[in-house]
């Protein structure tokens, strides 16, 4: 398993709105979902860097909710900004099957493309809508 696809994979699942992965999710989730870790909510602390590139500071803290289950031979984690287990579990499930390749393409086409295409419109939209408060500031030389 490709790790960088497995990271496009969670971060789809993660940014996308829990009510969005519950229409999607469920018709193929299985019943044999064994628990490692149900959803707990915890603090992680984040870091920034000075400048964008320079030494880290711990920034502040953000609550996150993680979980864990089996599905077959495949171990799926869940890992969410927020207090919303529900939301952590249904990313353990899809990691846990995505892994699968038996239904691995299946899986990327029916949840993970609409999901990056539906992700990267928002992001689109945020972009248009900073885009039009842009504010273009100039300075005039006072003739002396």
């Amino acid at each position: 398993m490709d790790t960088s696809t497995r990271q496009r994979w969670l971060s789809a699942l993660a940014n996308s709105p829990i009510e969005r992965l519950q229409a999607l999710l469920p018709p193929d989730l299985p019943a044999e979902t064994r628990w490692l870790r149900r959803a707990e909510t915890g603090l992680m602390m984040l870091q920034g860097r000075s400048g964008g590139s320079g030494a880290r500071f711990n920034l502040g803290e953000i609550s996150v909710s993680r979980a864990s289950c089996q599905i077959g031979d495949h171990i799926g984690h869940g890992w969410v900004r927020g207090t919303d287990g529900r939301h952590a579990e249904l990313i353990a499930q899809a990691d846990a099957l995505l892994q699968d390749p038996a239904r691995h393409g299946e899986l990327m086409k029916a949840w993970i493309a609409p999901l990056e295409s539906e992700l990267a419109e928002r992001r689109a939209a945020r972009s248009r809508e900073a885009a039009a408060s842009k504010v273009e500031f100039f300075t005039m030389l006072r003739g002396e």
